[in-house]
């Protein structure tokens, strides 16, 4: 174990926006055993804070799926893949065409863009900072779109994903990480958390075999595969608990925590 990825909402952080006391320790247990820890998550990068605040961590988070690489120790951008603009809004047609109630929204490396009715909570800290419009008249062909995003008030995730996926493929890659909510992600062709991983991974001379990955969605499934040891928790979804060569425990009783705990209990002195 050289290296330790994990996702962020629903593997380590819970719906009341913590993470636990003991996977802080664990996370801390690891760096201090020379294990290096890289995050990799559906947030954008204005969303990291709980990673600074309650982990106290400074290193290279991966977000957007995959499209971005951050610095948060800088607060800098230091790479990004972005979906080009006409690919954005023939996506957007498409899904239009088959889900005439989706609504859509686009993360770009410098904000946010979003249809009006998107968000639905009104005092959202986002309808505060961004104004709604049609993405046809906010996004320039400049903006470079991370990730765009689809819901549907009716139907679930995993229905909408099957609905939208095959008539979308030839233009951006889909997925979704939420629970309950009809919202899906989309990425550049062939972008997802696996690629970037394993980008990140082997310039610090990594392999794959040495990686322990912790994930509970869909948008998991890749990186879980791609780790040597990919651990899905139990209180996961069925296509990352399938997906994985392993399971964590259920994240309400620290599952992350607990494997990392027993792994590092195994290395040999010095290892």
């Amino acid at each position: 174990m050289r290296l330790v990825a994990s996702d962020i909402d629903g593997t380590i952080l819970g719906h009341d926006g913590r993470i636990s006391s003991r996977t802080v320790r664990a996370f801390h247990a690891c760096i201090d055993a020379g294990v290096e820890v890289v995050f990799v998550t559906g947030r954008p990068p204005r969303w990291l804070y709980p990673l600074r605040e309650q982990l106290g961590h400074s290193g290279t988070v991966i977000c957007s799926n995959g499209a971005v690489l951050w610095d948060l120790a800088e607060d800098k951008l230091l790479s990004a893949r972005a979906i080009g603009l006409d690919a954005v809004l023939e996506a957007r047609r498409l899904i239009k065409n088959v889900c005439p109630d989706a609504l859509f929204a686009a993360e770009t490396v410098s904000g946010f863009h979003l249809e009006p009715g998107f968000i639905e909570n009104p005092t959202s800290e986002l309808l505060a900072e961004f104004t709604p419009a049609p993405l046809h008249q906010t996004l320039t062909a400049e903006d470079a779109v991370v990730k765009f995003l689809a819901v549907t008030r009716s139907g679930t995730p995993d229905a909408f994903l099957a609905q939208v996926q095959p008539i979308v493929a030839h233009l951006v890659e889909t997925t979704h990480s939420a629970p309950h909510t009809a919202l899906l992600e989309m990425s550049a062709p062939g972008v997802n958390k696996a690629v970037t991983l394993a980008e990140y991974a082997a310039s610090r001379g990594i392999e794959a075999a040495d990686v322990v990955a912790f994930g509970d969605m869909p948008n998991d499934v890749e990186m879980l595969r791609w780790a040597g040891h990919g651990y899905a928790m139990a209180s996961g979804h069925p296509e990352a608990i399938t997906a994985a060569g392993y399971q964590a425990p259920h994240f309400d009783d620290d599952g992350v925590a607990q494997v990392i705990e027993a792994r590092l209990a195994e290395r040999k002195p010095g290892a």
